[in-house]
């Protein structure tokens, strides 16, 4: 058991102490069961199973390089969220599992198997914020849309559509938009997308002038980045700069304080961003932020396309209910001011929605690799990037980019890479 708890071959100095437990509290009286639970206890607080291990003895002038036990144990939670499986440890007890092409056919035989689903399930919560999808209920006077189908729904359209880039090896612009989506019926019906009649999640032919596409403008990825009841371009436009762009805001100047300016007067989104843009202290944050959360307010908190915004009206309260594509919807809210989504990057570049925006973006696609790769690699080590590790993920985009920075590739060209194997 405890090899197995390790995650790699014990030592007999390992190993003593846990078994001598197990005699100790035999001798003492206990029965079988009792010992083997103390001794499993003992085991599983022991840092062999607490702690990740493994690196080689340390060459001078060379970074610490893992295991091959060390570097199963890597790949197994990396793309299963488990143990190594009995075939992992065997190539780690050979000392094979360290050469490129082993790693490879590893690697290959991993994503292939169904346990690589973890691997987008969490992978996707940790990097687009999906855990927090339950964290918020819509407003149901604003959006009575939304209900539990549609909730499931939105959630299993982003891991088929991971799935869809992962099986086959699509390259990520598709990130930024794609032409197709992931739908079932009632997600179509959601985005206004006809011909699609079945409950079962498939891959659907976007039309050519629909705003859909890519990750930006999925239902999920636009909840979890508003409040369920309303919408700030400033919160969607930072979750865009750090998730999607790879350009993180910096944090504010030291001794700045955080002053709001004054936006009396301001009635619309549109004239509260400007008053920001306005403020000395606000200004060279904001002029960032702002524009990728704009592109986003043609999407509600439930991620429908809106032309003008929602206002609950109270009088409305008890009133009457109308059928809306099969469903019984009350209406309690007024049609408020018109969206506004156009606005520019710091560069001059000017966009007048969401579809010029994801455009503009298309327009470096290693901008959108490198950010892909840099998330998949803090997934895979647990390790943020330093400055010395970008000639190694420039190296890793600079490789990949033959085959269109295809998802399965990159995350192959990381496990190869040093970063992986020596971090």
């Amino acid at each position: 058991f405890i090899p197995l708890a390790f995650r790699r071959p014990a030592s007999d100095e390992e190993m003593r102490p846990i078994v001598a437990l197990v005699h100790r509290c035999m001798n003492d009286g206990d029965d079988f069961e009792t010992a083997m639970r103390a001794g499993y206890k003992a085991a599983l607080t022991a840092p062999g199973f607490l702690y990740h291990h493994g690196t080689l003895p340390l060459t001078k002038g060379a970074p610490p390089k893992l295991g091959d036990h060390a570097l199963a144990e890597r790949l197994a939670f990396f793309l299963w969220s488990s143990l190594p499986d009995s075939e992992l440890r065997r190539m780690a007890d050979t000392g094979n599992l360290s050469k490129p092409a082993t790693l490879s056919r590893q690697t290959e035989r991993m994503l292939k198997d169904p346990k690589s689903q973890r691997f987008l399930t969490s992978f996707l919560g940790q990097w687009l914020d999906l855990r927090n999808l339950e964290f918020t209920t819509p407003d149901s006077a604003l959006f009575p849309e939304h209900d539990p189908v549609l909730q499931w729904s939105i959630a299993e359209e982003t891991q088929a559509f991971f799935n869809e880039l992962l099986t086959r090896d699509l390259g990520v612009r598709n990130v930024i938009d794609s032409d197709f989506a992931m739908l079932n019926s009632r997600l179509a019906q959601h985005y206004g997308i006809d011909g699609v009649n079945e409950m079962t999640m498939r891959k659907v032919k976007l039309p050519p002038d629909s705003p859909r596409g890519g990750v930006l403008t999925q239902a999920s990825v636009l909840k979890v980045t508003a409040n369920g009841s309303n919408t700030s371009p400033v919160v969607r436009g930072a979750w865009v700069l750090d998730r999607i762009m790879g350009k993180p805001s910096p944090p504010p100047p030291p001794g700045v304080p955080a002053v709001e300016p004054d936006i009396r007067g301001a009635v619309t989104i549109r004239q509260q961003i400007e008053k920001h843009r306005q403020s000395a202290n606000c200004a060279s944050c904001h002029s960032n932020i702002d524009p990728p959360g704009m592109a986003l307010e043609s999407f509600d908190p439930i991620g429908q396309w809106r032309d003008v915004y929602r206002v609950l009206d109270p009088a409305k309260a008890n009133l009457k209910v109308i059928g809306k594509a099969g469903m019984v919807v009350p209406i309690k809210y007024n049609p408020g001011l018109p969206v506004d989504c156009a606005d520019k990057l710091p560069d001059g570049r000017s966009f007048k929605d969401i579809r010029e925006f994801k455009q503009l973006l298309l327009g470096d696609s290693d901008q959108i690799a490198r950010t892909v790769t840099e998330k998949i690699l803090v997934y895979a080590t647990g390790a943020p990037i330093g400055i010395a590790d970008r000639i190694e993920v420039e190296r890793i985009v600079e490789t990949t980019r033959a085959k269109d920075h295809g998802f399965r590739t990159l995350i192959h060209a990381i496990v190869q890479s040093p970063l992986f194997r020596q971090k």
